[in-house]
C-alpha cells in the first residue's frame, strides 16, 4: 500500500468506536505510515499518532526478553493515562490497529471489538493472488 491513508477502510474503524468512551481508531504500518483513520480524528493528528505508535510497538517488541524463558510473539500493548487508555494490537503483516478510549471504558469490550475488526481487516488488506499471475501475454 502506498503512504496515503485508505479512506475506504475508515468506516470499518468507526465500528470499534461503538463502545462507550472509545474515542479514535487508526490503522498504521510498522514503519509509522497512516493507512486509515476513524472519522473523529483529523488526518494530521492521525499521522502524528501513527508515527508515535509505531515507535511504541517497536519498543514493546524489544521488551519481549523480559518475560524470561520462551517468550511469545508480541500481541498487544496497553498504555494507561490519567484520562484513559491507548490499545495497540497487531492487525496483520506489518499493520497495527490503535484505539484510544476514556478512563471508564469497558476494556474487555474494546479488546473484543478490536479483535473482531482485525479479523475483518485481514480480509480487506489481503489481496488474493491472480490466477494468471506470471503468465506472459
Amino acid at each position: 500500500m502506498n503512504g496515503r491513508p485508505n479512506t475506504d477502510l475508515g468506516w470499518m474503524l468507526d465500528d470499534v468506536l461503538q463502545v462507550p468512551e472509545a474515542r479514535h481508531a487508526i490503522l498504521l504500518s510498522a514503519d509509522g505510515l497512516l493507512r486509515a483513520h476513524s472519522a473523529g480524528i483529523t488526518r494530521d493528528e492521525a499521522d502524528r499518532q501513527a508515527a508515535a505508535l509505531a515507535g511504541v510497538q517497536s519498543i514493546s517488541r524489544s521488551t519481549n526478553g523480559f518475560l524470561g524463558a520462551e517468550p511469545g510473539a508480541w500481541q498487544q500493548t496497553l498504555i494507561e493515562f490519567a484520562g484513559g487508555y491507548v490499545f495497540l494490537v497487531a492487525a496483520g503483516p506489518g499493520a497495527y490497529l490503535a484505539v484510544s478510549a476514556g478512563a471508564s471504558v469497558d476494556m474487555e469490550a474494546v479488546s473484543y471489538r478490536m479483535q473482531k475488526l482485525v479479523d475483518r481487516l485481514g480480509r480487506e488488506l489481503s489481496t488474493p493472488r491472480r490466477a494468471d499471475a506470471g503468465v506472459v501475454r
